[in-house]
């Protein structure tokens, strides 16, 4: 097993849960831990909302997940590092504060965040360096392998991350054009990983151990991120760190059923039902009756309609 340090927090292993919006949240985020994830990372917290102090809900974490990271999004330098400087008092727990620099939501792109900032190397360069100035804590970026064809500038981006302090970098070898399709370009991540000297973490198309040891030999990271692979298969970490066994059905609906339960516990039932509706099709995502479930599933109201549905699988 691996280790890797970033900054001066020493991590336990080097698979890590990438930040999703709304899916990494603290149940999900617990659950992967759990199952021997290295690193965690809030949802997409917005530096704006930080300083009008409506982020409580993203924030919210459990000493079972640490060490953790709190993913900001924004493109003003100073209210990104007055963000992270009141992360110290909104959230004293958080030890890596990373910058979303890869986020291809419309919305996000619009105004000029997320994989846009890819666009202005020059402001990357100083949203890094107010940010680092601002806190005692590793900073961190995650970006993309460019904005699109004609602008693939990764490593670029990355020199320029090194030179104004960041910590670490975590690529994912896609353009913003291509959102999450084609097939993640590990070349590029390789390309960064050779053009810097701080840890470099890969992503993209890591859903299996062996596609977990295959980015590695390929890519020369010292770390993986792993997003939609641990949808439904948050045991994905386990397999890729031990080469523990697929779980068999019974374990998987008692798990799905556990992390329905955190979150009707943190979020109440009604959301907590609406929310847990697209984790439960993933973790049923094999069975035969898989399609005619999710009809099923999206009409649940509670969560012993839930139940119902998912015991019945282990009858």
């Amino acid at each position: 097993m691996h280790t890797i340090k970033i900054g001066k927090i020493q991590l336990a292993n080097h698979v890590f849960l990438a930040p999703m919006a709304g899916i990494t949240d603290k149940s999900f985020r617990q659950i992967c831990k759990e199952m021997g994830c290295g690193l965690t990372y809030s949802e997409m917290v917005s530096g704006k909302s930080i300083q009008y102090g409506n982020v409580k809900h993203l924030l919210d974490t459990s000493e079972k997940e640490h060490p953790w990271a709190v993913q900001l999004f924004g493109r003003e330098p100073d209210i990104l590092a007055d963000a992270a400087r009141r992360l110290d008092d909104l959230c004293p727990s958080v030890n890596i504060i990373d910058i979303n620099m890869g986020c291809p939501a419309p919305k996000i792109v619009k105004n000029g965040e997320g994989s846009a900032l890819m666009k202005e190397p020059g402001l990357i360069g100083k949203i890094i360096t107010a940010v680092v100035k601002a806190v005692d804590k590793p900073v961190t970026i995650k970006i993309r392998k460019g904005f699109n064809a004609e602008h693939v500038n990764s490593v670029e981006i990355a020199k320029i991350a090194q030179e104004s302090g960041a910590s670490a970098i975590t690529v994912h070898g896609r353009t913003r054009e291509q959102f999450y399709s084609g097939k993640a370009d590990w070349d590029a991540i390789a390309a960064v990983k050779a053009a810097v000297n701080i840890p470099v973490i890969a992503n993209g198309d890591v859903v299996s151990p062996t596609t977990a040891d295959e980015i590695l030999r390929h890519t020369g990271c010292d770390g993986l991120m792993i997003a939609r692979g641990a949808l439904g298969n948050p045991w994905l970490f386990e397999q890729i760190l031990t080469g523990a066994p697929q779980p068999d059905w019974t374990v998987k609906v008692e798990t799905a059923l556990r992390h329905c339960r955190m979150v009707i516990e943190h979020k109440g039932e009604h959301i907590g039902v609406l929310e847990m509706r697209k984790h439960l099709s993933w973790y049923i995502k094999g069975l035969p009756e898989a399609t005619k479930m999710r009809t099923q599933i999206n009409k649940a109201a509670t969560y012993n309609d839930l139940k119902k549905l998912l015991v019945a699988v282990i009858k």
